[in-house]
Formats: C-alpha cells, sequence, structure tokens
C-alpha cells in the first residue's frame, strides 16, 4: 500500500511511503512529490473549503488545491479560533467488560499498587537538589532486597513563587511522596524556604513513618551523613515489600505523545486507544492529558463525557487553556512544532485528532485538575500543558504507575515513572533501539491493529510486573518538571 486515505470522507491521503510527481496513486496522478507521513490531495479543495482527514477538517485551504498535489503548512491554515461556547451531544459509547487480568505488583496499605519498589528522594527546594543527588550516589551501596533503586528529582522551585505556582509546587511534590511505586521516600529541605517542611505536611498530610522521613539540611551538621541514615532506615522497610498477584483494575496508566508524525495518528496513537479500550473495561483508569492538543478534537471528547457535569469540566478544561494563552498574549494555535511539521503534521487540528486516539472509545469519567490524584476507574482528562517534561510529570503525580509515550521522531527523557516509548514508524525503532520500547510502526506492514494493540496490553503487564524495564530506566533518565504559570520573586 502506498497512500491511506482514513476515512471514506477523506480529502486527503496520507503517503506511506516517499511518492514521486508523475507516479499514478489512488487514481490520482502526482503533481509533486510527496514526503512520507505526508498528505496528498485526492480531488479539488478550493481556497477557503476544508481539508478532511480522519473524517474531519484539519484546516482551510490557503488556495485553490488540486488532486495530487502536497497538502501542507504552504497551502493550509488553521481553522480554529479562540474560546467557544459548546453544546453537550452525548454519543454512544460502546460498553465493554472483561473479564480482569492480573499482573505482579507492589499492594501497599492505601490499597494502590507500586509496579516498581524504589527510594525516592524529593527536596522541597531546588536549593538542595545537589545533596540529594549527592544522597542518590551515596546511597547506592543500600539497595537491598525488593528495592529497585534509589533516585533524587530535582527541580527549581519551592522558594520564590506566589499563588497557584507555589500551590502546584506543593501539590506536585505531594503527589510523588505519596506514589505507589515509591516503597521510602526522604523528603530533602533546607529550612529557610517557602515550601519548608511545616507547611508542606500540611499539604501532604499524614504519612507512614516508616514509608516517609523528613530532613531539614540547616538543622544537622552533617546533611550527608543524616540523610543516608534515613535512607538507610527506607530501604530496610522497603526491602521487604513483596510483588503479589493482583488484578488490572489497579492499574493506572498515563497517556502522552512527543515528536508526532503524520503516522502517530494512523499507528502508535490508535494502538494505545485499543489499549486504553482494553484496561478501562477491566476496572483500571489511563489519563489523557495535553491539553492545548485536544485543541480542534475537543468536542469528540466531550461528546464521549459521562454526564452533563463532566461535560461541564472538560468545557471548563479547555476554554481555561485557551483564556490562559490569552492572558499572556500568545496564540492559542501556536502548534504544531517544527519536529512535528517536519513529520507531516499541518495544523493543530491535524495534531489533535491524531493525539486524542490514544484515549481509545471510552467514556470520560472525570476531569482532574492539576496535582489532583486519580479516585475512580476510566478515562481520566488532566489539565496539564503539551511540554513533555511538565504533562508527563503530571500524569505521574495525579497517580500513574507508568506512562505510554507516542513519538514519531524519537525522545530519550523519562519521568519518575516507567516512560514506555512507542514508535509511530518502524525506521525509528530500528535507529534508536535504546530509545523505543514498543514498535507500532509494523501496523503499516501488517495492517493488524488490533493485534498491535493486545502485543502492547500483553508488553505493559509484564512492564507493570517487573519482567520489562522501560528504556528510561535502563538509561537512567529520571526528571521531574513542575508546571509553573507566574511571577517569580
Amino acid at each position: 500500500m502506498d497512500s491511506l486515505r482514513i476515512q471514506p470522507g477523506d480529502n486527503v491521503a496520507v503517503a506511506l511511503r516517499p511518492l514521486s510527481k508523475g507516479e499514478k496513486i489512488d487514481g490520482v496522478t502526482l503533481r509533486e512529490d510527496i514526503p512520507a507521513g505526508h498528505k496528498m490531495a485526492l480531488a479539488p479543495i478550493l481556497k477557503g473549503e476544508k481539508a478532511v482527514k480522519y473524517g474531519a477538517p484539519i484546516g482551510e485551504a490557503l488556495r485553490d488545491i488540486g488532486p495530487g498535489e502536497w497538502v501542507h503548512t504552504h497551502n493550509v491554515k488553521t481553522g480554529l479560533s479562540g474560546v467557544l461556547s459548546y453544546e453537550y451531544h452525548p454519543a454512544k459509547t460502546p460498553v465493554r467488560s472483561e473479564k480482569p487480568g492480573t499482573f505482579r505488583g507492589f499492594l501497599r496499605k492505601d490499597g494502590r499498587a507500586g509496579v516498581r519498589n524504589e527510594i525516592w528522594i524529593i527536596p522541597t527546594v531546588g536549593c538542595v537538589n545537589s545533596v540529594a543527588k549527592n544522597l542518590e550516589a551515596a546511597a547506592a551501596s543500600l539497595k537491598t532486597g525488593s528495592v529497585g533503586g534509589i533516585y533524587a528529582f530535582g527541580h527549581p522551585y519551592g522558594c520564590s513563587q506566589l499563588g497557584d505556582d507555589h500551590k502546584n509546587t506543593q501539590k506536585a511534590l505531594a503527589g510523588l511522596v505519596r506514589h505507589p511505586n515509591a516503597g521510602g521516600v526522604l523528603v530533602l529541605g533546607l529550612g529557610c524556604e517557602n515550601n519548608n517542611l511545616t507547611g508542606f505536611q500540611k499539604v501532604l498530610g499524614e504519612t507512614d513513618p516508616e514509608r516517609v522521613k523528613f530532613l531539614n539540611c540547616q538543622d544537622v551538621e552533617d546533611e550527608l551523613e543524616a540523610g543516608l541514615s534515613l535512607i538507610a532506615e527506607l530501604c530496610e522497610t522497603a526491602s521487604r515489600d513483596e510483588r503479589t498477584e493482583l488484578p488490572v483494575s489497579r492499574l493506572v496508566i498515563g497517556l502522552k505523545c512527543g515528536g508526532s508524525d503524520g503516522f502517530s495518528g494512523i499507528t502508535a496513537n490508535p494502538v494505545v486507544g485499543l489499549f486504553s479500550d482494553k484496561l478501562t473495561a477491566q476496572g483500571g483508569s489511563v489519563i489523557l492529558t495535553e491539553v492545548p492538543e485536544m485543541f480542534g478534537a475537543e468536542t469528540l471528547l466531550m461528546d464521549r463525557c459521562a454526564d452533563k457535569k463532566t461535560f461541564d469540566k472538560t468545557v471548563r478544561l479547555i476554554n481555561g487553556f485557551k483564556e490562559y494563552f490569552l492572558r499572556y498574549g500568545q496564540q492559542v494555535y501556536e502548534n504544531p512544532s517544527p519536529g512535528n511539521k517536519a513529520g507531516g503534521i499541518t495544523t493543530l487540528e491535524d495534531k489533535s485528532l491524531g493525539c486524542t486516539q490514544k484515549s481509545g472509545s471510552s467514556p470520560v469519567r472525570d476531569v482532574l485538575s492539576y496535582g489532583q490524584p486519580v479516585s475512580a476507574a476510566g478515562l481520566h482528562l488532566l489539565q496539564a500543558p503539551g511540554n513533555d517534561l511538565v504533562a508527563s510529570t503530571a500524569l505521574a503525580v495525579s497517580g500513574a504507575q507508568a506512562v505510554l509515550f507516542t513519538t514519531g521522531r524519537g525522545t530519550p527523557f523519562g519521568c519518575p515513572v516507567p516512560t514506555v516509548k512507542i514508535s509511530s514508524n518502524t525506521p525509528l525503532k530500528e535507529k534508536k533501539p535504546n530509545w523505543i520500547d514498543f514498535d507500532a510502526g509494523k501496523v503499516l506492514s501488517t495492517g493488524d491493529l488490533p493485534a498491535c494493540g493486545n502485543e502492547l496490553y500483553d508488553y505493559v503487564l509484564r512492564l507493570a510486573s517487573g519482567e520489562e524495564l522501560a528504556g528510561n530506566e535502563k538509561n537512567n533518565m529520571r526528571e521531574i518538571a513542575i508546571f509553573k504559570d507566574g511571577v517569580t520573586l
């Protein structure tokens, strides 16, 4: 197959290989070369008319476009505008139910499950990041029993922040302290910061003293000695934890994409969508974020909302993020990125219609604010931007034990939890096997999307059971980025 018309009503097709001027594809003679992943016109698209892909408009023609022409940023622009009014038109979403599978995880006292059993060092303020890193290195020999590793997560915040920024930092750090993948946590403070231990503990709430330890560096003569002593205690406790057979319903999986290309919406993202439907049908939970990359496809999500209350929350989520852009005088639709465009994505509609496919077809059960934990089963939408590090961290903060990250360009980074890279094309997997964990590009050669979705599901269960490690874990690529909006003192 040389090209793909995704839906019968589309007036563009995606080139599945580099196509050359003069070739006859789908009954259309090409008027110019079409790069792989990019779009060709199947019929005339007059100036001002809609280019249609995925069965939906992806933009407006800037000039007349003839059959066989390359359809991209030079002749199509976004058709989106600012804050909108929406109406709820509930769609009939399929009701799925499957016998729950199992995985081997670490059951925590609060009933949640960890897919890893690690010791985390969480600084309350960026001033002690180096201390945290030094503790991580010095504590390596303390790892014992089922403890998988000791990791520090530095960040630049925790002081000189005001209002919501300060609250976001506290919520993000509290979510990590409470994360089920951490068998033990050392909360490392300085002593004079705005996010001091006393104030942070009020946000954090009650903790298990055997699992969460606190240290103010200004209070001790030797912070490394004191920190290592506390980490040794945490390791001793966590080392006794064992994996047990648990239902898949205890899994919470984050959904993210980055460095997308023209194949992302026809391979990797739909494959993740099948995984999402399979997991939620068994009582598990998935979280979709990157709110700006819902713009242009938001009505599809709104119509899948389980009830009017959830619809109203989704409207506030979408328009609230648009107002955030406008408050700073920024273009709401300053997207896709240069890499996206090079890969064949033309407009934000094009990107969003592909991006949201990661959510499958299940009902939207809830909308989460930044830092809010998942508390129910099903598909959730989460308030966070499209930035890879910020969004992935937000998913972990809300309780995702792993993140499925689709990409057409590749990226090495990872957040605190296993960050599974899923390639939209096989050449990327072949080029970057140390980055890519799962190849969804095989769908282009096999044409078997369901089989690939089932294969991904099996892979995730092995990952959750500790039988597989994601590339970011093997390469020790773990970091956090906290959502910031406002003044720094």
